[in-house]
């Protein structure tokens, strides 16, 4: 089951005893109605696709107490998902695919209960400043987020069920795109609207490390309106909660 080879992955690379693994997507979309107990299979399915920002801006990286905080929140989305919904977990940073190689995919069933599907999501997000301290991830130089929700357009999209995309990540876009960083430079408008239809965008930690309200707010407004011009119905931007 691909939650049980996340939690194996996570203690073993946590404990130092070797690589981090990386979970296949097995999962099939298919599945029997009749199958499903439980309020679970009264809820609406969704896709929640989680983005974890690696780079060296990001305080994930580099904070346990400010990890455990994001992880108890994306659980906590997790926790509340109907059978049939998906849940995707990527990282991301430089627009290196070797750099940036760990996937967990899995699909709410009777199999892969929200709850334990949540517990191990949260727990590889709080144990992601250990990952990158025992070098199983990279801390990176780069923070490639328009590239990343590129790619997750092309790979996942939001077709099918309502569709949220969260961003654990400081919001400082710094790539060949922009670098957000400099308050004299801006986000690009995006090519049409390659998230027509995806219900919410959602960065978790936006200027944090920064220590300026005025700075986070500019980068709130910056993805907001980026996010609103992509398609996205929704966009929430926190710095804290």
């Amino acid at each position: 089951m691909t939650h049980v080879m996340l939690a194996i992955a996570t203690a073993a690379a946590i404990a130092g005893g070797g690589a981090l693994a990386f979970a296949p997507a097995t999962v099939s979309p298919a599945y029997t109605q009749a199958a499903y107990m439980g309020e679970e299979a009264q809820i609406a399915p969704r896709r929640v696709v989680i983005g974890l920002d690696l780079s060296k801006s990001n305080p994930l990286i580099s904070e346990p107490d400010f990890a455990s905080k994001v992880a108890a929140r994306v659980a906590g989305i997790v926790r509340g998902l109907g059978f049939a919904s998906e849940v995707h977990v990527r990282t991301f940073g430089s627009y290196d695919a070797s750099a940036n190689n760990f996937h967990y995919d899995a699909v709410i069933s009777v199999h892969e209960r929200p709850e334990v599907v949540a517990n191990d999501v949260g727990r590889l997000i709080a144990g992601t400043p250990v990952l990158v301290q025992h070098g199983r991830w990279q801390a990176q130089n780069w923070t490639n987020i328009l590239a990343f929700l590129d790619n997750m357009s092309q790979s996942i999209g939001c077709s099918g069920m309502p569709t949220l995309v969260v961003l654990a990540s400081d919001g400082i876009e710094d790539s060949e795109y922009a670098r957000l960083d400099d308050p004299r430079d801006h986000l690009p408008a995006p090519e049409g609207r390659p998230f027509a239809g995806c219900a919410e965008l959602e960065i978790l930690g936006i200027g944090q490390g920064t220590r300026s309200p005025s700075k986070t707010v500019r980068l709130r407004d910056e993805w907001a309106r980026w996010a609103q011009e992509a398609g996205f119905a929704r966009f929430s931007g926190l710095n804290d909660w």
